[in-house]
């Protein structure tokens, strides 16, 4: 998307003389050189690699019964410390694309070799314990390697780490179990500023906006509800307001934090919605939640464009509830109808005054 978006730019800039056609075509290729930047041969050899993980754990499932024993150890681990080799000695060659493969396949084949050894001593232990021996050592393979590609791994291991039912886990402590999804999201960021895999950043956020989820959806109360929506305030405050001490450590992030941030706040408010019976809680949650909005519209517009649009989204539907609340509750339905567009006509012209003011002052900010 950015790189279509930027070859356009770069075509509108050589028609108005602004850079010529060379210089044109080396920021492009500049770009296209990036380690983050898409690559279909990238993408192919980590299909590639997928696929022939996928067989590795597909001839698990199948048992191997016709193979002995030391002959299906031997093989899964030299299957891994092969892949994990190769995976080094093509990076030292510069072949980074190629070893980024190599890399994945041995990360996914170590979990097909902990299912296998499992099943074939019939070891104690129960999913969530293999899930996270398989996390941890993703989480090592992506700092010994520096690789992006199992920084990624490791980010959808804790997803499905955090996925299985933890109070049935059958060795673990709810409080360890409790604070697990922060510690690995926490990990996987520190691993995204170690390898540089900025894109998987995205995996750690969401997975803490999961975390949040969890607690509300075990504790489903105004206190918890407020709880969340406080913290998503202050976390996006932090984030996007210049003179908060974490700014440019929020910048340097790129536009995730401040969005995510913002997320969290709306989600908190929108869960104190269903907290609130009364028709004037409601109205006075609607409000918190209107200038919510336009805090973030105001504070993120120009630069964070996420920020900009929920922020824009937030505010029409929390402007249709209200006004069915009210209003539609008085008119009937046809008359709601006639006043929701009405709304969303003037919510339209703002956004559009809006967003002239925002490009003016862009304009006037890089003049």
């Amino acid at each position: 998307m950015y790189r279509g978006r930027l070859e356009r730019d770069l075509k509108l800039w050589t028609t108005q003389g602004l850079i010529d056609a060379g210089t044109a075509g080396r920021l492009l290729k500049e770009y296209d050189s990036r380690e983050s930047s898409f690559s279909l041969g990238r993408v192919l050899m980590i299909i590639a690699a997928l696929l022939l993980s996928a067989a590795v754990l597909l001839l698990v499932a199948a048992n191997w019964d016709a193979i002995p024993r030391l002959v299906r150890l031997v093989g899964i681990v030299g299957l891994i410390w092969g892949a994990y080799l190769a995976g080094g000695v093509l990076i030292q060659r510069g072949a980074e694309r190629l070893a980024a493969a190599f890399l994945v396949l041995g990360t996914l084949a170590f979990g097909g070799a902990i299912a296998l050894v499992g099943q074939m001593y019939h070891l104690s232990g129960d999913t969530f314990q293999a899930m996270l021996v398989w996390f941890a050592g993703a989480v090592a393979a992506a700092a010994l390697f520096r690789s992006g590609a199992v920084t990624a791994i490791a980010g959808f291991l804790a997803f499905a780490v955090a996925g299985f039912d933890w109070t049935q886990s059958s060795n673990a402590d709810e409080t360890v179990l409790f604070w697990l999804m922060p510690l690995m999201a926490v990990i996987i960021i520190l691993l995204v500023r170690y390898t540089g895999a900025d894109r998987v950043r995205h995996l750690a956020y969401l997975l803490l906006v999961a975390w949040l989820a969890y607690i509300y959806g075990e504790n489903e109360t105004r206190t918890t509800a407020i709880a969340i929506a406080s913290f998503g305030a202050i976390a996006y405050l932090l984030a996007a307001v210049p003179q908060s001490p974490l700014h440019a450590l929020a910048r340097s992030a790129g536009a995730a934090p401040a969005f995510y941030a913002y997320l969290v706040l709306m989600l908190g408010l929108m869960a104190l919605h269903a907290e609130f019976g009364g028709v004037a809680d409601r109205l006075f949650i609607g409000i918190v939640t209107l200038g919510a909005a336009i805090v973030g519209i105001v504070l993120s517009g120009k630069e964070n464009g996420a920020v900009r649009y929920l922020g824009y989204a937030i505010f029409a539907a929390e402007t249709l509830y209200l006004a069915s609340e009210t209003i539609g509750s008085i008119i009937g339905t046809s008359g709601f109808f006639l006043i929701s567009g009405l709304v969303v006509a003037l919510i339209a012209w703002a956004v559009i005054v809006l967003e002239r003011r925002l490009a003016k002052s862009e304009t006037r900010a890089e003049a």
